[in-house]
């Protein structure tokens, strides 16, 4: 669904009208163009200590490095590294660089801070440092207009800036593909090793299934994930045979009329991807449903199809995979929603299954990664989908002026950018986590 809005004030004379009155601005954010620079200009690197190798990463990647602006120069993005930092008093010199360098950030800039998990630190004022950087980073992002962002690594004790894991996280949060994401932190550990060879085809070769294909954000995911070189197969209920073989001839893949929640659909989806491409290397629990009433009104049937179809079927398709014997288990993505996190008047049933599927996605992490797969979750926001075009006007309006800097929802290639993201080898480092795609609000499901 289009944002009416974002388009006139982003068109003249309009723009100039809601400038003199005061009025929100969004701009049009910065999404990922196949031959586009990673950043719009260049990156600065500040660092606690020596950033020699952070400015060799990005250097080579064809990027400019600076260690302090230029007068006029506009920033493409911002590199913080505090992987060193033990005390709280550490974070004021670099932090305070940061700050004095935000007006020279282009439109669309990124801002990216790598740090350590607070939760390894063995001493409290390292603790406490680790922790303040994710205060600091998460309330910078919402400071930052123009479509700019700012989110954060959390490299596992023993990593270091070298790890294609961390390469490749850090080239997602600084490319257009991250655009809606804001505010948030990814732990990478180990587990990558190496990044793909053709960066705008980093899925070329594999084969992935993306359950509830047909429309919406599933559709947008089949078509990036084939942009990005994958064979896809493409999942949903008989009754959306129409709709379902239209994304499937755009991605270039073949179409599975499937009810998940059926006891044989994980054995029918392995079955298709073997007989057809040769194996599974991609497995996209994207279907769900939302029967949204108040728990008052709730009764048993709109209860369990809920339950059933976002996270029953996924935990049993997930055991299907795992107890395959042949060759290693995939990349599971599934989608979980910030619903699942902050919860959703009138959606106990849906918000509830949503918070099981991250609690799924943690507990299946050590299983995945034993038979060399993972397991990670996209928690989306406020998306224009038909969902939230059912939301009325006025509340709808309100929820994308609310969201801090952004002040946009998001679109479903947004969604779709992460679940590639995660699918794939720069993701290697990242097992068991839930990525929020949501703007830094949680609002809308």
């Amino acid at each position: 669904m289009a944002d009416a809005y974002l388009k006139l004030v982003n068109s003249p004379p309009a723009s100039v009208i809601a400038k003199k009155l005061g009025l929100p601005r969004p701009t049009e954010l910065r999404r990922y163009r196949r031959g586009q620079p990673m950043v719009p200009g260049p990156v600065l690197v500040v660092a606690s200590g020596a950033a020699e190798g952070l400015s060799g990463q990005l250097s080579g990647w064809g990027l400019e490095v600076r260690r302090r602006t230029a007068p006029g120069e506009k920033l493409g993005a911002i590199v913080l590294d505090l992987t060193t930092v033990s005390d709280p008093r550490e974070l004021s010199e670099p932090m305070l660089a940061v700050g004095a360098s935000l007006r020279d950030l282009a439109p669309g800039a990124r801002v990216v801070s790598i740090s350590r998990p607070a939760d390894s630190a063995s001493e409290p004022a390292a603790a406490a440092a680790r922790q303040g950087v994710q205060g600091a980073v998460r309330s910078l992002a919402r400071e930052l207009r123009a479509g700019a962002t700012a989110n954060g690594l959390l490299l596992a004790d023993g990593m270091d800036l070298a790890d294609p894991g961390a390469l490749g996280a850090l080239q997602f949060l600084l490319s257009g593909r991250s655009a809606y994401v804001d505010g948030q932190f990814l732990l990478v550990g180990p587990g990558a090793d190496q990044l793909p060879e053709d960066a705008d085809r980093p899925l070329a070769g594999r084969t992935a299934v993306v359950t509830g294909a047909a429309r919406g954000i599933g559709a947008a995911i089949a078509k990036v994930l084939h942009r990005d070189g994958a064979r896809v197969v493409c999942v949903d209920l008989p009754a959306a045979g129409e709709e379902l073989a239209k994304v499937s001839n755009a991605a270039g893949g073949t179409a599975l009329q499937l009810d998940i929640t059926s006891d044989d659909a994980g054995a029918r989806i392995l079955e298709h991807a073997r007989s057809r491409y040769g194996g599974l290397d991609i497995m996209v629990h994207n279907a769900g449903i939302t029967r949204d009433k108040l728990l008052a009104n709730m009764d048993q049937a709109r209860w369990d199809s809920v339950i059933n179809v976002n996270l029953a079927a996924q935990l049993r398709i997930n055991e299907a995979l795992l107890a395959s014997g042949a060759g290693q288990a995939p990349r599971v993505v599934c989608l979980a929603s910030t619903s699942g996190i902050a919860g959703n008047r009138g959606q106990t049933n849906y918000a509830a299954s949503k918070a099981g599927v991250i609690g799924m996605v943690g507990a299946s992490a050590a299983a995945f990664a034993e038979r060399g797969g993972a397991i990670n979750a996209v928690a989306p926001g406020f998306i224009e989908t038909e969902m939230t075009a059912r939301i009325p006007w006025g509340t709808r309006e309100v929820a994308r002026r609310l969201l801090p800097s952004l002040q946009q929802g998001g679109l479903p290639v947004d969604v779709a950018e992460a679940v590639a993201f995660l699918a794939g080898d720069a993701a290697g480092g990242v097992n068991g986590r839930t990525l929020r795609v949501c703007g830094q609000s949680l609002v809308g499901a």
